[in-house]
């Protein structure tokens, strides 16, 4: 549908009629006084020419001229297309996903049909399938090592939130763990969201090892917030190291979780109402984000928009070709 900004511009329509009517042309005497050019004579003829052509309301000229006149008009009451309705998301809930990326994030004891893959490549299949059954919650994305830094604002475009997280490398924030940091981001995103709706999905394989903000005191204001987070730790109880010259002659088995600090991620979660899950293996993260994915969603006010596209480049370019023309047509006549 056709739509105009500001059409009572178009009432400024007969503008030039009233300025002409309103004007008294000027005494012959008025004119000789007034100019002294030695080519006096040639400016009264080109004047007269100008007047019969102004009088003959059918002259082309005069046409033109309320063609370039109406084109301007047009352009600046904003014309516009206006197109149908169309609803927004009505459910849902704001979601912050804070996923860590130090440097023990690179630890290959995650094991996929019986082989090792690092920890943040098997973190990233699940996050984005977990993203991919989120439509009609708004995601955002924070990431964390020695520095917290949100990747992505909350939003609907679930698509680019994915390829973020595809994009995301171990060591882009440093090396160590700022869990701390990473809540106080997610709480300064979600506290002026409805209230039913704020939830925090925290991923981490350490403790907290670089937030200037104690993960216990965040988890404190976010409760204040009425924001629930959701704490998983991440990464494998058992893990065999090889032994001599890569044998397992002396090859020996370690815990690659040992610095995993789960009294503060469940301490996290029960202080905001939310659950702590243990992610051993693919499966377990995977059933984690599963029982995450179970929130029921949260009715929030219906919202529609109308896409609106700009038409003004139409009657400026007709404004432009018509004064070309005006110009080339009055060169001409000279």
């Amino acid at each position: 549908m056709l739509s105009l900004q500001w059409p009572w511009l178009l009432l400024l329509l007969p503008l030039p009629l009233i300025v002409r009517a309103l004007s008294k042309p000027a005494s012959e005497q008025a004119v000789r006084s007034a100019l002294r050019v030695p080519f006096y004579h040639q400016l009264m003829q080109l004047r007269d020419r100008e007047s019969l052509s102004i009088k003959n309301t059918k002259s082309p000229l005069v046409i033109a001229h309320w063609l370039l006149w109406l084109s301007l008009l047009a352009a600046a009451s904003g014309p516009q297309w206006v197109g149908e309705p169309q609803a927004l998301p009505s459910t849902g809930r704001d979601l912050m996903l804070a996923v860590d990326i130090s440097g023990s994030m690179a630890q290959q004891d995650m094991k996929v049909q019986g082989s090792a893959l690092p920890r943040i490549t098997v973190v990233k299949a699940v996050v984005n399938e977990f993203v991919r059954q989120r439509r009609g919650d708004k995601l955002g994305l924070i990431l964390f090592g020695s520095r917290a830094y949100i990747q992505s604002p909350l939003s609907f475009d679930l698509a680019t939130l994915g390829q973020l997280m595809d994009e995301a490398e171990v060591g882009f924030a440093g090396k160590q763990t700022a869990i701390g940091d990473a809540i106080g981001f997610a709480i300064k995103r979600l506290r002026k969201r409805p209230e039913n709706s704020r939830v925090v999905i925290l991923l981490t394989d350490g403790a907290d090892t670089a937030s200037t903000l104690p993960p216990l005191e965040a988890a404190a204001v976010a409760q204040r917030e009425n924001i629930r987070i959701y704490t998983i730790g991440v990464g494998a109880t058992e893990m065999e190291v090889p032994g001599l010259f890569g044998s397992r002659l002396g090859a020996r088995k370690i815990n690659p979780s040992a610095d995993l600090d789960e009294k503060t991620l469940r301490e996290i979660a029960h202080q905001t109402g939310g659950e702590y899950y243990r992610a051993r293996n693919t499966e377990e993260l995977q059933a984690a984000y599963n029982a995450i994915a179970a929130l029921e969603p949260i009715e929030q006010e219906q919202q529609q928009i109308r896409p609106r596209r700009s038409l003004l480049h139409w009657p400026l370019t007709a404004a432009l070709i018509t004064a070309l023309a005006i110009t080339l047509a009055q060169r001409r006549s000279q």
